[in-house]
């Protein structure tokens, strides 16, 4: 399908294609064996000016919206979901600073990010805390010029890697979710350390680590927005995230697509290619069907956030998350029945496909979570409508 970019739009794609198979493609084997972090490969995307598309001009980025950071993900997750995830969190972990930041904690922060000196990540959750904020035991206590940190986040993407962590705390336990604040820490700062690095199913090139604050001392202008204002803070990132989330399982979907198609021209039974075969066709059709709905949805949320950034679009954010990491799981899982038995072993790319899709179903908000706020979105708008 046309989605009608513009030029500028057109050469982002055209950029991340090439950048994918030249940079990434040669080496994606390597990163998901050894589990390393892609140093390299983000040094050479900072080159291209690409860490910071999303960060606004004033402060070295590019400027781009929402949805060309979507065409980005895409076009890098079709080669590589796991480093292409690497970009998004850093947009996850910036977005609090760009939404809620004073204008020196945008000074501070946002060039080094825009050029890719330092990567960011947002840290929310905890072992017995994750949809549920009202659960979260990592404590700040105001005193004097700092606050002062007590807990534990785990899962954390990029943790340990980044430089930079907007971290979210209870100010005041008392009152739930609404005494939830969220602060900008810095690796290093005294009583901030890293624990153990996780080993994962899939997404391998990305790190994933706890945090542990033990008495962590962090300025008082470190806070974002005010206190108590973590949570409205946390949901709004989300909302901005999510079509992020999508575009990584889209972009994970696609490429699933491509190398199954072609394989399946190359791939001879019988005597001619099993894509002559009616039941390879119908796998691959609805396949298709899938990938290019996926990302009429994708896309056409990514632009109503990008055309208004102050309106929270929080179902249809859901609904995009939701429709493209099921789709994603559906479609690699389906890849993987064409390949055979060749799908089923790691000389190939496709079982890496399809175990780097399954964290697109529970990161950012379990698919069923989102599901709940989908319908409770849909309940609201029928009770306005039917009291107006």
């Amino acid at each position: 399908m046309d989605y009608f970019l513009d030029d500028d739009q057109k050469m982002i794609v055209e950029l991340a294609r090439k950048f994918a198979h030249e940079k990434i493609k040669p080496v994606r084997e390597h990163y998901d064996e050894t589990e390393e972090f892609p140093w390299p490969i983000m040094e050479e995307l900072a080159k291209l000016d690409l860490c910071g598309i999303f960060v606004p001009q004033e402060y070295g980025g590019l400027g781009k919206t929402i949805f060309e950071t979507v065409l980005l993900v895409e076009e890098l997750s079709k080669v590589d979901g796991g480093i292409a995830l690497t970009l998004a969190a850093t947009g996850l972990g910036t977005f609090p600073i760009m939404l809620y930041g004073t204008e020196e904690q945008k000074k501070k922060y946002l060039p080094d990010i825009a050029k890719g000196k330092k990567q960011v990540s947002f840290a929310i959750t905890e072992a017995n805390s994750g949809s549920d904020v009202a659960s979260m035991q990592t404590i700040a206590k105001k005193e004097g010029d700092y606050y002062i940190l007590n807990g534990t986040k785990c899962f954390i993407t990029s943790a340990g890697d980044s430089e930079i962590y907007t971290v979210v705390a209870m100010t005041d336990k008392t009152r739930g979710s609404r005494g939830a604040s969220i602060f900008i820490l810095e690796k290093g700062m005294e009583g901030f350390t890293f624990g153990k690095k996780e080993k994962k199913m899939g997404i391998r090139a990305s790190s994933t680590r706890e945090l542990v604050f033990n008495n962590c001392k962090v300025p008082r202008e470190n806070l974002l927005g005010k206190e108590g204002q973590g949570f409205i803070i946390a949901m709004k990132t989300l909302d901005i995230s999510r079509p992020g989330v999508a575009s990584q399982a889209l972009g994970i979907a696609a490429g699933a697509l491509e190398d199954a198609v072609e394989y399946s021209r190359q791939r001879k039974q019988f005597g001619n290619p099993i894509s002559s075969l009616q039941a390879i066709q119908h796998i691959l059709a609805d396949m298709a069907t899938q990938v290019e709905a996926a990302r009429a949805l994708v896309y056409a949320t990514a632009k109503m956030v990008a055309a208004d950034m102050k309106t929270r679009h929080t179902r249809e954010c859901a609904m995009s998350k939701l429709f493209a990491s099921d789709v994603a799981m559906k479609v690699t899982v389906d890849a993987v029945q064409v390949y055979g038995g060749y799908g089923y072993m790691r000389e190939y790319p496709m079982e890496k496909r399809m175990r780097d899709a399954k964290i697109t179903q529970i990161y950012e908000g379990t698919n069923q979570v989102l599901r709940n706020e989908i319908a409770a979105a849909l309940i609201k708008e029928n009770l306005q409508k039917s009291s107006s």
